[in-house]
């Protein structure tokens, strides 16, 4: 069980790292509006990035949007990937560090690198795979030897996808073997758009597919166990019937981290695995996650948790629809 207490030494519960980014700024305010449901009602919080300034311009914005002044008291510290001096100070003084600062494989190590030397915890939103199952092939042991816990896809990638699978197991009547999950985007009337680092990751991650391969048969996995039917394998565009819409295979990290969860479950836990197939359309409470530190997926980590209980109470819903 991961440890969730502050000292003088280690003051704050949750260092938002890369907090005046694009996705940085959306956390913020989330941790503003959720602090108050931290051990003992409130958790101590700090931003962390490579600008005072605009760190502090964040706080400032995230206080008027939610009419919270108190924002501008929260603590900044200055760190950068490029300064690993920097980051240790500021994983010496955290709990758990929620890094936002992307594109992963370009910035993501060192930020891990420095959580398992000073033992703070590293919560990511990647959803880079090569970078994910990197990970777990450098850092997983020297994590566990130092009991810190690095968990990746903490965001759209890959809760929605990973921890929906962990719900549809244990509500399930019988063994699910199979599961093909679809994703509709809707934009709103100004229409859509994509941001810089995602896009960015997306592109080096197609062009180095060739690494990851390498990646996956140096953990020399044996092959899990087939149960039940296997999926029909789709082609590049197919109709469903069920949805009743033209869908193509969704080229996120969500199939490689579901397939690390269903490992880890299948290896750890004994449980029968599910074979996922995804596309997309045109801490109050103690962690009881794995016993030891190490590099795990948010399935593997927060299955045996209240998550999916305290999402479904900010927004984020998860629930069984019977059939016709």
């Amino acid at each position: 069980m991961a440890t969730l207490t502050t000292s003088s030494k280690r003051p704050y519960h949750i260092i938002v790292f890369g907090a005046s980014g694009f996705t940085g700024q959306f956390v913020v305010e989330e941790v503003a509006r959720t602090c108050n449901e931290g051990p003992g009602g409130t958790f101590q919080w700090a931003v962390a990035g490579r600008n005072r300034d605009r760190l502090e311009k964040t706080l400032l914005q995230a206080a008027d949007a939610l009419c919270k002044p108190e924002l501008k008291c929260v603590e900044v510290i200055v760190a950068d990937v490029a300064e690993p001096e920097s980051l240790a100070i500021m994983c010496k003084q955290g709990i758990i560090v929620l890094n936002c600062v992307g594109p992963y494989r370009f910035y993501g190590e060192p930020v891990v690198k420095a959580c398992i030397e000073n033992g703070a915890h590293c919560i990511d939103i990647c959803g880079e795979p090569q970078f994910l199952e990197g990970i777990q092939l450098k850092y997983h042991s020297k994590a566990q030897e130092n009991g810190v816990y690095i968990i990746g896809s903490c965001g759209f990638d890959s809760i929605p996808a990973d921890m929906g699978i962990c719900y549809t197991q244990d509500h399930f009547k019988g063994t699910l073997t199979a599961v093909e999950s679809f994703l509709t985007i809707n934009t709103g009337p100004e229409g859509g758009c994509g941001h810089d680092a995602t896009w960015q990751s997306a592109i080096f991650g197609f062009a180095d597919s060739a690494s990851l391969r390498r990646i996956r048969r140096k953990f020399g996995h044996k092959p899990l166990p087939a149960v039940g039917a296997r999926i029909k394998k789709r082609g590049a565009l197919f109709f469903n019937k069920e949805i009743e819409q033209y869908v193509i295979p969704f080229m996120g990290s969500d199939p490689s981290v579901v397939r690390r969860t269903q490992r880890y479950m299948h290896e750890e836990h004994k449980h029968s695995p599910v074979s996922p197939c995804m596309t997309s359309c045109l801490m109050q409470h103690p962690f009881i996650g794995p016993h030891r530190g190490g590099v795990y997926t948010p399935g593997s980590a927060f299955a045996r948790t209240t998550l999916i209980d305290r999402l479904n109470k900010h927004g984020i819903q998860f629930s069984l629809k019977k059939g016709q």
